[in-house]
C-alpha cells in the first residue's frame, strides 16, 4: 500500500452514501464481490454506516446484506450489539476508526457505506464538542425517565431545545436524556454547539453521494417494504418480542420495527413503514449538505450509472493502491 506520495500518511477511505433502497448493496456487490469489474475484487472491505444493522436478529427490516455477500466481501459493524443495547454515533466513529486502521493494514481500502447520514457526517467531520453531564444530573434524568416516561421529557426538550427535539424520536429515551443532560451541563441547547465543517485530517476521503430521482426512490422504497413482508418481517418482529424486545429498546426504534408497537393491524403497519421510510430517506440527505469535496452522482441503478460510479472509484483506488 502506497501511503507516502499521495496521502501524506493518511488512510484513504471511500465513503458511499445513499438512502435505503437506492441500490448501494447491489453496487457494492457488483464492484467488490462478483468480479464483473475485476479491478476492484479483493481490494476493499466494507464498514457499514447503518445505525440499525449493528443489531443482531434484525435482518429483514434493516435490509442486511445476505450471507453470500458477507462471505464474499468482508463487512464490519454488522451484528455487533443486542437490540437492548444503546449504540451511539460516538460508538460508530470509534469503531469505524479502528476498522479503517485494520483494513488499511491488510493492504485494502476501507469503504464506509450506508444511509445513516448523521453517522457518516460525524465520521467525515468529527463529533461536536459537547460537555459531559454531571452524574447526579444523569441519575435524576434517568429516574424521571422511568417515572414519567419519554413523552414528558420530550415535551420538556421541545421547550428547551426545539432544534434537537425535531430530529429525535419521541420514544428515543437515550437521545432525549442526552440532550437534556447537555442543556443542564452547559446552560444552552445541544443544537447550539458548533458543527465542524472540515474533514478529519487522518484520512484521505473520496465521498460519493448517490442521488436518485425522488419518484423512483419512493417507488423503490415501497417495493422494498413489500419484499420485507414477503420475506417474513412480521415473523421476525414476533421473534424479537418473544425474546423480550419492547418499544423502549434501542433496536426497536428502527423503521420497520417501531411501527409494530404503535398500530395493531399488519396493513396499517405496512403503510406506516412505507411512509416513515420515505420521510427518513428525504431527511438523510440533509446531513450530507456542505460536506467538503463530496461528489453528487445521479444514480438510477442502471449499467451506465454503475459505470460512472465505478470510474470515480477506480481513479481513487489507482491513486492509493500500489
Amino acid at each position: 500500500m502506497n501511503s507516502s506520495n499521495h496521502t501524506g500518511g493518511k488512510i484513504p477511505v471511500l465513503v458511499l452514501f445513499a438512502p435505503t433502497a437506492t441500490g448501494k448493496t447491489a453496487l457494492l456487490r457488483t464492484l467488490f464481490a462478483e468480479g464483473s469489474l475485476s479491478f476492484f475484487k479483493d481490494k476493499a472491505e466494507i464498514i457499514s454506516a447503518d445505525s440499525m444493522q449493528v443489531y443482531r436478529g434484525m435482518n429483514i427490516g434493516t435490509a442486511k446484506p445476505d450471507a453470500a455477500l458477507l462471505s464474499a466481501l468482508p463487512h464490519h459493524l454488522i451484528d455487533i450489539c443486542s437490540p437492548h443495547e444503546q449504540f451511539s454515533v460516538a460508538d460508530f466513529v470509534a469503531r469505524a476508526d479502528n476498522a479503517c486502521a485494520q483494513i488499511y493494514s491488510r493492504g485494502k481500502i476501507p469503504v464506509v457505506s450506508g444511509g445513516t447520514g448523521f453517522y457518516i457526517r460525524a465520521f467525515l467531520l468529527g463529533l461536536p464538542e459537547t460537555p459531559e453531564a454531571d452524574e447526579n444530573v444523569r441519575a435524576e434524568l434517568r429516574r424521571r425517565m422511568e417515572a414519567e416516561g419519554p413523552a414528558e421529557l420530550y415535551a420538556e426538550l421541545q421547550t428547551l431545545d426545539p432544534e434537537s427535539a425535531a430530529v429525535i424520536h419521541v420514544h428515543d429515551r437515550y437521545r432525549i436524556q442526552r440532550a437534556l443532560e447537555v442543556y443542564a451541563a452547559a446552560g444552552r441547547p445541544r443544537s447550539s454547539f458548533r458543527r465542524k465543517f472540515e474533514l478529519r485530517e487522518q484520512y484521505a476521503f473520496c465521498t460519493l453521494i448517490l442521488s436518485m430521482e425522488r419518484t423512483m426512490l419512493y417507488e423503490r422504497i415501497n417495493q422494498r417494504v413489500d419484499s420485507m413482508f414477503d420475506e417474513g418481517l412480521e415473523q421476525e418482529v414476533i421473534h424479537l418480542r418473544e425474546n423480550g424486545c419492547t418499544a423502549y429498546d434501542p433496536g426497536m426504534k428502527a423503521i420497520g420495527y417501531r411501527e409494530w408497537f404503535s398500530v395493531r393491524f399488519a396493513g396499517d403497519v405496512r403503510a406506516l413503514i412505507k411512509a416513515d421510510s420515505r420521510a427518513y430517506a428525504k431527511k438523510q440527505y440533509t446531513y450530507m449538505r456542505s460536506i467538503p469535496s463530496a461528489v453528487l452522482l445521479p444514480f438510477d441503478g442502471s449499467e451506465e450509472a454503475v459505470g460512472q460510479a465505478a470510474e470515480k472509484i477506480r481513479d481513487f483506488f489507482l491513486l492509493h493502491l500500489t
